[in-house]
């Protein structure tokens, strides 16, 4: 296993089952950069740890069942299934937030880590959105 495997192991564990922000924190560079599809890009190492505290908070004793998990040189790539409870508030981009729903989610998704020096520079996460929110009973009746 390379470097870019065991931080992405480390930051799934981080962020499932016991969030760990101080860990999620140690993981990332300072000027690392994020692409979520839910809030786009997000530049350095606070408010990427932003980002994963409202995300935590919102399903706090969330899992990740991996399908596949590869590394290719300083990248590690995961896909598979997160899935938990939203027991706490969902985050909006406009500084609002939504109370919890109580559903359970399970949503597919990708996400990859480049790592340089045992810090994540570059992250990119991928799910479908709409599917997120359906499932959360968050979609106006009649949308597919």
């Amino acid at each position: 296993m390379g470097e870019a495997r065991e931080v992405m192991d480390r930051l799934t564990d981080a962020l499932t089952a016991h969030p760990d922000l101080k860990v999620i924190a140690e993981l990332y560079a300072e000027d690392a950069v994020a692409y979520t599809p839910d809030e786009g890009e997000i530049r350095g190492r606070e408010n990427i740890v932003e980002y994963w505290r409202q995300m935590t908070a919102a399903v706090p004793e969330a899992r990740f069942d991996a399908l596949h998990s590869y590394e290719v040189g300083d990248t590690a790539i995961d896909e598979g299934f997160f899935s938990g409870r939203n027991t706490g508030p969902l985050a909006l981009p406009t500084g609002d937030s939504l109370p919890a729903t109580g559903k359970e989610v399970r949503i597919r998704g990708v996400d990859l880590a480049t790592v340089k020096d045992g810090r994540i520079t570059e992250y990119r996460l991928y799910f479908d959105e709409m599917e997120f929110l359906g499932q959360l009973g968050l979609l106006p009746q009649g949308t597919p």
